[in-house]
């Protein structure tokens, strides 16, 4: 879907100028994104597999719900919207809890030019994983992981097709988001 999207500065402050997502990525203009890791207490990660149609990545496992946000849309706002297409699941602004915004600016060989803020969320997932409904056109796959299969899984990405490799880092900043969230202080990253 190429929706409109507001465009903001390399610093992530708004311009007032919106575009359609195909010139924001084909322009590389500067937009805000929303990143929901979903946690539960038995300290599992939430994976989502980026569906095989997918430009970017496509059958790679990453966040677990993860989009644009549309033009005149506060975060929160498109990450709750996000969080119902993606997975099916309806949550509260106040379930979610921002970690950070970090800095995504990447160029891919279709052309793609990728200049993104991800807003990023950690929530706890309080349903089962059988009660969430996939977007095809999104996602390809959920899954649980416990975080030292993550991690395991991790150490590998440059190798083993798991993950988008490049991430590894923010990947690690999660981890230890939802490791201080759950307050697991024996766990070792």
């Amino acid at each position: 879907m190429d929706e409109l999207i507001d465009i903001v500065t390399k610093e992530g402050l708004p311009t007032g100028e919106k575009a359609l997502k195909s010139v924001i990525h084909k322009e590389g203009h500067y937009h805000h994104t929303a990143h929901i890791w979903f946690y539960t207490k038995q300290g599992q990660i939430l994976l989502q597999q980026r569906a095989a149609s997918k430009t970017i990545h496509p059958l790679l496992w990453d966040v677990s719900v993860a989009g644009h946000i549309d033009a005149g849309e506060t975060i929160k706002v498109g990450a709750i919207r996000e969080i119902r297409e993606e997975i099916g699941l309806l949550i509260n602004e106040t379930d979610l809890q921002k970690i950070g915004v970090f800095k995504c600016f990447q160029s891919y060989p279709n052309g793609i030019i990728d200049n993104e803020f991800h807003n990023t969320f950690i929530a706890e997932l309080k349903v089962p994983l059988s009660a969430l409904k996939c977007q095809p056109e999104e996602v390809e796959a959920l899954k649980l992981v416990s975080l030292n299969d993550f991690l395991n899984l991790l150490k590998n990405s440059e190798t083993n097709s798991h993950f988008v490799s490049t991430n590894k880092g923010y990947y690690l900043k999660i981890i230890n988001a939802i490791k201080s969230q759950l307050q697991l202080s024996n766990f070792k990253i």
